[in-house]
C-alpha cells in the first residue's frame, strides 16, 4: 500500500546472557499525509519502533515498507525519512538560516531557492525574520521550531518525531503540539509522533497507537480511544479507569 507499512516488526536488544524484546510483532499502517502518534509509558517500545523504522535499530523480525517497497535493508540516508528528537540536535555554530538549510545543501537547488525555502518554513513555524539569530540565544520552544523547520525543509516522505516536546514545560508543550500539527497538515507531511502524553497525542495526531510492553494494544482516532478503549490497560493508561 502507499505510505508506511510495518509488518510484524520485532526489535530485540541483547544484554548479557538474556535478551530483551523491546518491540514484539507490531503491525500498523500510516497513510500518505496522515499523522499517527505512538503513545505509551516509558519502556513500552514506542521509541525503539520509531528507530527501527528510521533504520537506527536493526529488525529482529518483520518488514518496514514505504509505498510498497521494503526499506528494511536501506541505510538511514537512503530512506528519505526525516528525524526530529527531544533535544532538537541543532548546530550551535550555525545561525538559524544555516540550520534550516542544512538538509537542502545536498539537493540540486540554487542559493536563492534554498533561501526561499528557509524563509517559507520559518514563516510556517512562526519564526519569520529569525534567519540570522544565533541558536544559543533562542528559547527551548524556539529551538524546537527551528528543528521542525529543518526536518521539513527537504520535504521528507516520512517524518519521525521522537518525544520532540517532552523537555518543555506543560503550557509550552500544549501550545507547540497544536503548532506542530498545523505545520504537518499545511505541508501534507506523513508523520509518526512518539509521546508518553495522551493529551499531546490527541492534539497532534489523526490516529493514536497505544503501546505497552512492546505490543500494540489499539490504534484509533483520539475520540474513539476515549469512548471505546479496547482493553482495561488502554483505559487505565488514558486515565479513564482507576
Amino acid at each position: 500500500m502507499a505510505g508506511l507499512e510495518i509488518r510484524d516488526v520485532s526489535v530485540r536488544y541483547e544484554t548479557g546472557a538474556a535478551g530483551v524484546t523491546a518491540v514484539d510483532g507490531v503491525s500498523l499502517t500510516v497513510a500518505p499525509g496522515e499523522v499517527l502518534a505512538l503513545l505509551g509509558p516509558s519502556g513500552c517500545g514506542k521509541s525503539s519502533l520509531l528507530r527501527a523504522v528510521a533504520g537506527l535499530e536493526p529488525l529482529a523480525g518483520g518488514q518496514v515498507l514505504y509505498d510498497g517497497a521494503d526499506v528494511g535493508r536501506l541505510p538511514v540516508h537512503r530512506r528519505r525519512f526525516g528525524l526530529m528528537f527531544q533535544d532538537g540536535q541543532l548546530f550551535p555554530h550555525r545561525d538559524v538560516r544555516r540550520n534550516v538549510a542544512y538538509g537542502l545543501e545536498t539537493l540540486p537547488l540554487t542559493r536563492p531557492e534554498r533561501d526561499a525555502r528557509v524563509t517559507e518554513l520559518l514563516e510556517l513555524v512562526g519564526l519569520a525574520g529569525y534567519e540570522q539569530r544565533a541558536v544559543p540565544t533562542l528559547s527551548g520552544g524556539e529551538q524546537q521550531r527551528v528543528a521542525l523547520a529543518r526536518a521539513l525543509a527537504p520535504r521528507p516522505r516520512l517524518l519521525l518525531l521522537d518525544e520532540p516536546l517532552s523537555a518543555l514545560d506543560r503550557q509550552l508543550r500544549e501550545r507547540l503540539a497544536g503548532e506542530v500539527r498545523a505545520a504537518l497538515v499545511e505541508t501534507g507531511t506523513t508523520a509518526v509522533f512518539v509521546t508518553h502524553d495522551h493529551a499531546e497525542a490527541s492534539a497532534v495526531a489523526d490516529r493514536v497507537g497505544v503501546m505497552d510492553r512492546g505490543r500494540l494494544l489499539q490504534v484509533a482516532a483520539p475520540e474513539e480511544l476515549r469512548t471505546a478503549p479496547a482493553s482495561d490497560r488502554v483505559a487505565e493508561f488514558l486515565g479513564l479507569r482507576a
